[in-house]
């Protein structure tokens, strides 16, 4: 079975999880994040984490509040923060599974397809 692309990924929603659902391994998580460069494994395999560096606090919280408002459109919600006055970063689980499912995948492809490059 081949790992779909961003392309493939972007098309798709997520869906509802309320567990039940078989977390990725780390191999398969792995696999994935050949499709999103920006985008690395946190120590612990269950999160996925992209960093930003905005031009100012206002950039950083317009890049959040706008990842937040994808966030709600497909009910998979991410943690967000800010540091600095310029710097973001985003992390994405299934919490419900404590791990990573396609769902995760799916947000970190929207989110690229509407962040800044980089």
């Amino acid at each position: 079975m081949s790992t779909p692309t961003a392309s493939d990924l972007v098309a798709k929603r997520c869906l509802p999880c309320e567990g039940g659902v078989a977390r990725l391994s780390v191999a398969d998580a792995t696999a994935q994040l050949t499709a999103f460069p920006a985008w690395r494994l946190t120590h612990d395999g269950r999160c996925i984490r992209r960093d930003f560096t905005l031009p100012d606090f206002r950039a950083a919280v317009k890049l959040l509040n706008n990842i937040a408002a994808l966030a709600e459109r497909e009910q998979h919600h991410p943690d967000l923060h800010v540091e600095g006055y310029r710097k973001a970063w985003v992390e994405i689980q299934t919490h419900a599974i404590g791990g990573l499912s396609e769902n995760d995948f799916i947000l970190a492809a929207k989110i690229d397809a509407i962040a800044p490059p980089g």
